[in-house]
C-alpha cells in the first residue's frame, strides 16, 4: 500500500510540475490568424517536379527524358529562384540516337534554364509548382532544335 502511495504522489507531482511549466491554455493561440497563414503559403517558392513526383528547389541536375533517359540537364547553377519565375546555366546532355538509342552518343549543350508560370500542383494544392520549361542554347544546338525550346512540365 505504502508503495502505490509514494508512486501516485511522485506522477502527481510531476504532471503538476509539467502544467506550470506550460502555463495556463489561454497563454498559447490555438492557430495563427487566417492571414497570417495565407502569407506563410504563398511565400514558399515553386517547385520544379521530377520524373519521381518529388518537388525541387535549385536541384543541380534535371531528368527530361523520363521514359528513356536521353536528354537530362546537368551541373545547373541557379542565379534565380522566385516566386514567378527561376534561371539557372548547365548543360543539356542529349542522346542522338545514331544509329538508334541504345547506341548513340550523347552530346553536351550549354543552355541556360527558365521556369516560369508557376500553377497549384495537382499532387498538392497548397504548394505551386513551375509548369513551363525553356532552354536556350548558347553555344550550338542539337540537330533540328531551335535556339530557343519551350516545353510544358508535367503536373
Amino acid at each position: 500500500m505504502r508503495r502505490y502511495t509514494v508512486s501516485t504522489a511522485v506522477t502527481l507531482c510531476a504532471v503538476a510540475s509539467l502544467a506550470a511549466a506550460m502555463g495556463p491554455a489561454s497563454a498559447f493561440p490555438a492557430a495563427a490568424p487566417p492571414a497570417a497563414h495565407a502569407v506563410q503559403q504563398q511565400s514558399a517558392p515553386p517547385v520544379l517536379v521530377d520524373c519521381l513526383w518529388k518537388p525541387q528547389v535549385h536541384p543541380g541536375d534535371f531528368m527530361l527524358a523520363c521514359g528513356d533517359g536521353n536528354s537530362r540537364l546537368a551541373s545547373l547553377r541557379w542565379s534565380h529562384w522566385g516566386a514567378d519565375s527561376a534561371q539557372a546555366t548547365g548543360t543539356n546532355l542529349v542522346n542522338d540516337c545514331d544509329p538508334y538509342c541504345a547506341a548513340g552518343t550523347f552530346h553536351s549543350y550549354t543552355v541556360t534554364v527558365r521556369l516560369d508560370d508557376p500553377k497549384p500542383w495537382a499532387k498538392n494544392p497548397k504548394m505551386q509548382q513551375f509548369t513551363r520549361m525553356s532552354l536556350v542554347y548558347t553555344d550550338g544546338r542539337p540537330d533540328g532544335f531551335r535556339q530557343t525550346m519551350t516545353y510544358p512540365l508535367w503536373s
